[in-house]
């Protein structure tokens, strides 16, 4: 099969330069201790959905375009995980409103921008998350429950549509990837009662491929270089370099030794960061 690393994608200049500033001022805005986070999202995305309401008011408006209005405020939305009775509020109330700012850039024509939307979701996941490394890459609609209980190592790719449930937390390694539509779960209910919940911790180690539409149940610590295929359903945990396949996901084949010591060195990063 033939080798074919990321190639680099230009941007034209105009584009870049106005990336650039937009994301300079978001990463400061985000780093002033007075800045209201709340505000700064309700007002970025007006300007994203309603370019010029954002200081408009809403007074005359018809009751339905000042319903619209309202849903850009975090304050005035509600989100799944603040009906889990195990949120830590603390923790949950300034990350909130860039889980908002996140859900609906994405829903938004800039979030289909793969350059402006990997940087994007850079700067708020290092705001998000418990810990973030570097060159950590998203892609369109990633979701996550908290967003507190992620801890992500350096070169971490998240592609489109997954599910990150860190209810009970998720630890992913350096240089992992989780492929399109795949879930990881850190919590599961009593068949008898919903509402006892077990939440146990899970890790997926270093160079780990979870595959298209994979699912990975809680607690399950996910060995270093090793994959979860197709489609599989994993519910216990791996050995390091061997690939599990199925429902539930069963070892198929193991990554030799001389296959590993040919594997090429990384390739470059067209989105690694300064």
């Amino acid at each position: 099969m033939p080798f074919l690393p990321l190639r680099p994608v230009p941007v034209a200049d105009g584009a870049t330069s106005l990336y650039d500033e937009w994301l300079t001022w978001l990463n400061e805005s985000l780093d002033d201790p007075a800045c209201d986070r709340n505000e700064l999202c309700r007002a970025i995305l007006t300007d994203i959905y309603y370019p010029g309401l954002s200081t408009s008011d809403a007074a005359g408006m018809s009751h339905t375009s000042r319903v619209a209005l309202a849903q850009l405020d975090p304050r005035n939305v509600t989100l799944e995980p603040e009906y889990y009775e195990d949120i830590d509020l603390e923790r949950y109330a300034p990350r909130k409103p860039l889980l908002w700012l996140w859900e609906m850039f994405d829903r938004s024509t800039l979030g289909e921008n793969i350059d402006l939307g990997i940087r994007v979701r850079r700067i708020l996941a290092k705001r998000v998350f418990a810990s973030c490394g570097k060159n950590f890459k998203a892609f369109t609609h990633v979701r996550f429950s908290f967003g507190y209980n992620m801890d992500v190592g350096d070169g971490v790719v998240i592609h489109r549509h997954v599910l990150l449930d860190d209810r009970g937390g998720i630890e992913i390694g350096n240089g992992s990837s989780v492929s399109d539509f795949a879930n990881v779960y850190s919590h599961s209910h009593d068949i008898v009662d919903g509402r006892i919940v077990n939440m146990p911790k899970t890790v997926i180690g270093t160079g780990v491929r979870i595959t298209y539409h994979a699912s990975v149940l809680a607690g399950s610590h996910v060995a270093d270089d090793s994959m979860v295929g197709a489609g599989s359903m994993l519910t216990r945990s791996t050995e390091p370099h061997w690939v599990y396949v199925g429902v539930p996901a069963r070892k198929i084949k193991e990554k030799s030794a001389e296959d590993r010591a040919k594997k090429a060195p990384p390739s470059p990063d067209p989105f690694a960061e300064d």
